[in-house]
């Protein structure tokens, strides 16, 4: 049991962060707003959670201005989709 357990990635434990990736990986991207609203999620709580997987490499942003208001856009990075892909099969392999 522990060798299916060591392939889990704790940078997607998290409900949130877990959904952020599910919805980057089948999108090209997505700005800030339209992750909120699809993930019920505050301001707060989901930049702190694009923060952490920033910091893992796996989430990368853009940043530009539409009609001058800011717009950032993320998106999933290689690195992102290998990881998410390791772990969903992870996952896969528990239920076996």
């Amino acid at each position: 049991m522990k060798q299916k357990l060591k392939d889990l990635n704790k940078a997607f434990e998290n409900k949130l962060r877990l959904g952020i990736m599910s919805a980057l990986m089948v999108n090209d991207h997505l700005d800030f707003n339209s992750l909120k609203d699809l993930l019920g999620a505050t301001d707060g709580n989901l930049a702190s959670h694009l923060k952490t997987l920033e910091k893992e490499a796996y989430v990368s942003y853009s940043k530009e201005f539409l009609e001058r208001k800011p717009n950032t856009k993320y998106s999933v990075t290689p690195a992102g989709r290998q990881a998410f892909l390791k772990h969903l099969k992870a996952i896969e392999n528990l239920l076996k």
